[in-house]
């Protein structure tokens, strides 16, 4: 038998980073595990019960949100207006509880909810009919929505003795060893990922991602499901304010400011195109998770502040840039094969 006929084929240059585009998550979870053997091995703190329970809550209301923005980011948009979102329910909840100290647990969350979904059906409206470039429209809602909640807080703040001993505990509380915020993001991550993955409508983001008017082409409700994805979104940062509340108990109108920044930053390393069309909610709780791990671990090895920002700005840079040349790599090889079948 002639060997050379089974030998494989040498592979290109570039097959590697095929192979690395179609198990993004591995790649991640591999850094994320070299991460923290290399941290514990400076300082074996880092991986004590007490500092691991902190980082899964710390990272749990940014996996919430990264979850929420990731259906958004699918089809070519943007969410900025998240962490205002997150600001207002918060305080609006706390400040129900303040007023209303019998309120039950349901209609706490159920008011969360409906505000975001309030602030979503917004964004949704001015992209979606208005035409705004979602860049633009949710920048405005993030300043809007902030000034509502300057203008319903009037310098008040909501703190944690306000709070019933059953919010609380939302936010504190374990079950089955690892804190109940982590539980409930978790959950949403798995419903969230098998309902993009397996349900039409849920496939459909990837679908208008990818190509547009192809989609509305074949018979998708671009502008309807546009807007559903910002429902989303909106309605899972108006559950986070929930669980920010719940988390910090103390509440102000600047709560969560600047945190859209991190939730988006945690998508990018996470896989999750900016030109839409790919990416998973799995990879971007990943690179929530990485990001959350890296902070947590320079704070641990007393680097300085300036270089924490530092890092986590070339990470972003690294994801950008890694995720363009992959596009222009498999564009080039779908190329090549179209004009050998040619």
């Amino acid at each position: 038998m002639n060997t050379l006929a089974t030998t494989p084929r040498e592979r290109s240059p570039g097959s590697w980073l095929i192979a690395l585009t179609q198990s993004r998550e591995s790649s991640l979870a591999l850094v994320l595990i070299l991460v923290i053997l290399a941290t514990a091995l400076a300082n074996p703190r880092f991986v004590s019960p007490q500092n691991i329970r902190d980082m899964a809550l710390n990272v749990s209301i940014i996996a919430l949100l990264t979850t929420g923005l990731t259906t958004v980011m699918l089809m070519r948009h943007i969410d900025l207006s998240i962490s205002s979102v997150v600001g207002l329910s918060a305080f609006l909840v706390g400040d129900l509880y303040t007023h209303c100290p019998d309120t039950s647990m349901p209609v706490a969350i159920g008011l969360g909810l409906a505000i975001g979904c309030l602030a979503g059906a917004v964004n949704g409206c001015l992209v979606t009919w208005g035409q705004v470039p979602s860049l633009v429209a949710t920048l405005s809602t993030l300043y809007v929505f902030r000034g509502i909640d300057y203008a319903w807080v009037q310098g008040r703040q909501i703190n944690a003795t306000a709070l019933p001993a059953d919010m609380t505990a939302l936010g504190s509380g374990d079950y089955l060893g690892a804190p109940i915020m982590t539980w409930i993001a978790v959950a949403l991550l798995l419903v969230m990922a098998f309902y993009l993955k397996n349900f039409k409508s849920g496939r459909e983001f990837y679908a208008i991602g990818s190509n547009p008017e192809g989609a509305r082409l074949a018979g998708i409700s671009v502008k309807r499901r546009e807007f559903i994805g910002f429902l989303i979104c909106g309605t899972t940062a108006g559950f986070a304010g929930v669980l920010w509340l719940a988390r910090f108990g103390t509440v102000n109108a600047s709560s969560a400011n600047g945190i859209e920044l991190q939730v988006v930053a945690a998508a990018v390393v996470g896989s999750v195109s900016i030109a839409g069309g790919s990416g998973t909610v799995l990879g971007a709780t990943l690179g929530a998770l990485l990001l959350s791990v890296i902070a947590s671990a320079l704070v641990i090895l007393r680097v300085s502040s300036f270089w924490q920002l530092a890092i986590q700005g070339a990470l972003i840079l690294g994801a950008i840039a890694l995720d363009a040349l992959l596009s222009r790599t498999l564009l080039a090889r779908t190329s090549k094969k179209r004009a050998r079948h040619a």
